[in-house]
């Protein structure tokens, strides 16, 4: 549906897989809402099982930390960002909203349309790099069994991983809580085998031989897995609990998002950190080819399940992705129904696949640089939310999310100056990695309060995690009155 006011809710359809759920940037209605927060398990599982979790172990090492360093500061960051991504998830269960109408309450009804936009840009292009992981990773498997491969294989591997995501982004909620559920399992077992094949390649004496790194570097590592992990996901992570009871437990919201998207991060990245630091030859291939160097240590049957786990991980973000990208898209106010917008943004991430599969190899790294210079603000924006979320003690106005008269108001200049600065000092502590995004080595002009752009933060997108806390810092500051009085409203028409 297209934007409207809360009275006009969603019609009480379940258990409907199939159906193509119709509701966009709507409240949902109480017949509609559905499940225990503990379902919230299997779509966060099933979007953070890639095996690129395992790879993140051999950059993780390449910071210059210890094994026990690269543990403790890893975990901090996985956690801690899914932690968010929890604290964001309650105001879907309170509001029944996407995450990009729930937060006009803090940017006004009008003024959240620039996050929506970003967030819309920066969700079609990761859906787009996930699928295009996913149609490489064919290839790289079935090079590695020695089969057949080239063009067609290419052409075969695009029709079904598009098929896959564009179905579940336009067919909707039901469909990819069925989905995750199912993938999750699978990636579940068969990662399970992995780990299993590849016990061998451990080599304990070498890994507890890796010397230890500075407290620059222990920082480094945390903040490279804080942005690396979870944040990407704040943006989005009301839209998988806003089906839930009003009265579901809040903790329990929290507890199983967190834990849900946590879990498989926590565990690949050890057994990344395991393998890499056994091996210095295999840790150089992994920075190489992330996906095809996990391969080389696999004996060849298992091949075929190592390349289904690369797979479905890819899709189960991607299925995510193109879901709240297209509830973005109505959020921003284009008048459009959502099964529409998931399928404009499909449209658009084949056409991205297609032309990084086919030909934009140096594109695809350019590209990646392109959205995390994206992600900045949309961080400062993430501060933001979390902010207004804590700061927040009764239900949303439901109606004043779609009225621009209404107590959110229609712009709101505070929360969006805070915005721009954190974009502006986040972006002065990104530095362009990529030789081929020339066009973006105007960023970093601060790094050289921390070492210079090639210092030992350079990974580490300290610019992301700069541009998240002055959103909050600021929100928390700013807003604290303005919110007050709004719920004051409430309590005076009940106290009328």
């Amino acid at each position: 549906m297209t934007d409207q006011p809360a009275e006009q809710l969603v019609d009480g359809r379940r258990g409907k897989v199939l159906q193509v759920e119709m509701a966009g940037a709507d409240v949902i209605g109480e017949a509609d809402r559905k499940g225990e927060p503990r379902s919230l398990f299997w779509p966060w599982f099933a979007a953070n099982i890639s095996v690129l979790g395992i790879s993140y172990g051999a950059w993780i090492l390449d910071m210059g930390v210890s094994f026990g360093q690269a543990c403790v500061a890893g975990a901090i960051g996985v956690v801690l960002s899914f932690f968010l991504c929890g604290v964001v998830a309650l105001a879907g269960k309170r509001g029944g909203a996407p995450t990009m109408v729930l937060a006009r309450s803090a940017l006004g009804v009008v003024g959240n349309r620039v996050a929506a936009v970003l967030s819309w840009i920066v969700t079609v292009g990761w859906e787009t790099v996930m699928a295009s992981l996913a149609v490489m990773a064919t290839a790289t498997v079935c090079r590695a069994l020695g089969a057949p491969h080239g063009i067609g294989l290419e052409v075969v591997a695009v029709v079904v991983v598009a098929a896959l995501i564009v179905g579940g982004g336009v067919i909707g909620f039901d469909l990819i809580m069925r989905m995750q559920t199912v993938i999750s399992v699978i990636t579940g077992v068969l990662t399970v085998g992995y780990l299993c094949l590849t016990l061998g390649r451990i080599d304990l004496g070498a890994v507890a031989a890796l010397p230890n790194g500075s407290a620059q570097a222990f920082i480094g590592v945390a903040v490279f897995a804080f942005t690396g992990f979870g944040l990407g996901w704040v943006n989005v992570a009301a839209d998988y609990s806003r089906y839930l009871p009003r009265g579901a437990s809040s903790a329990g919201v929290i507890g199983w998002t967190t834990f849900g998207a946590a879990v498989a991060p926590l565990a690949l990245l050890g057994w990344g950190l395991l393998l890499a630091g056994s091996d210095p030859t295999l840790r150089g291939r992994i920075s190489a080819d992330p996906i095809g160097a996990l391969t080389t240590v696999l004996p060849t049957w298992y091949l075929a399940p190592f390349g289904l786990v690369a797979i479905l991980g890819l899709v189960g973000a991607a299925v995510l992705d193109i879901y709240s990208s297209g509830l973005a898209l109505v959020s921003a106010g284009i008048p459009i129904r959502r099964p529409v917008a998931a399928g404009i943004d499909g449209a658009i991430m084949i056409a991205g696949t297609v032309y990084i599969v086919f030909g934009g190899s140096q594109f695809f790294d350019v590209f990646r640089q392109f959205l995390i210079t994206l992600g900045t603000p949309i961080a400062a924006w993430a501060g933001i939310m979390l902010a207004d979320v804590l700061l927040r003690r009764r239900p949303y106005a439901e109606a004043d999310l779609f009225d621009p008269r209404g107590r959110y108001g229609a712009v709101a200049p505070g929360p969006l100056a805070v915005m721009a600065l954190g974009a502006v000092v986040g972006w002065g502590f990104i530095v362009n990695s990529f030789e081929g995004a020339g066009f973006l080595d105007w960023l970093g002009y601060f790094m050289g309060a921390v070492g210079g752009r090639a210092g030992v933060w350079r990974e580490a997108d300290l610019g992301v995690l700069f541009a998240l806390v002055i959103g909050f810092v600021g929100t928390v500051a700013l807003t604290r009155g303005r919110v007050r009085a709004q719920e004051a409203l409430d309590l005076g028409r009940a106290a009328a």
